[in-house]
């Protein structure tokens, strides 16, 4: 038993920092920064975007974007936490914060760790490419993944080595009727339709 947990300086974390749920420091940080947050989340299964104001009472969302809305607004048929369905999220939300009269924010990446690769960075760089300034630095994009070139690439190998594993790994792909080596094109489709939608 760790004696320390019971010594009287011992200090017990706020719950939602001991469920791994919110960085109090960065949260404090945001705070007196009052700049305008770009909140990006990424579960098992979604890509959540949140652009909020700070605000005493409490965070004021200005917009948000849900990959959930690729599949039911814009036809997407890949999956909704993949790297590229992670861009176009981000590409809506930015598009939507813009017309807000947002034009500026800081990112706010929670838990997330900032390794390189992290589909969080390709949800900031949705949002910069839909207009939105947001400071970041180098995040070490590959242009590749943001149209899913690797799944694309991936799927064709696999189909011609093993079929029956290609159709388990991608049978939500096929069940919406797309081919995942299909995948790039696919990604440029939706990307018109969000931009031709405005957000």
């Amino acid at each position: 038993m760790n004696k320390l947990a019971n010594g009287p300086n011992y200090k017990v974390k706020p719950r939602r920092r001991r469920e791994g749920k919110t960085n109090y420091y960065k949260r404090y940080v945001y705070v007196i920064s009052k700049q305008t947050r770009f909140i990006v989340r990424i579960t098992n299964k979604y890509v959540i975007v949140q652009i909020a104001k700070i605000d005493p009472k409490g965070d004021i969302m200005i917009a948000s974007a849900h990959s959930a809305e690729l599949a039911k607004k814009f036809g997407w048929k890949g999956d909704e936490n993949n790297t590229p369905a992670a861009y176009l999220t981000g590409y809506l939300a930015g598009l939507r914060a813009i017309k807000r009269g947002v034009t500026e924010c800081v990112a706010d990446i929670g838990l997330h760790v900032p390794s390189k690769g992290n589909r969080v960075f390709y949800v900031i760089k949705g949002a910069i490419d839909a207009g939105l300034k947001i400071p970041i630095g180098d995040i070490s994009i590959e242009n590749d993944r943001i149209k899913g070139e690797h799944i694309a690439k991936y799927a064709e190998k696999l189909k011609s080595e093993n079929s029956d594993l290609y159709s388990k790994l991608f049978s939500r792909y096929l069940q919406r009727g797309l081919n995942p080596e299909n995948l790039p094109s696919h990604f440029e489709e939706i990307l018109n339709k969000i931009k031709s939608s405005g957000g």
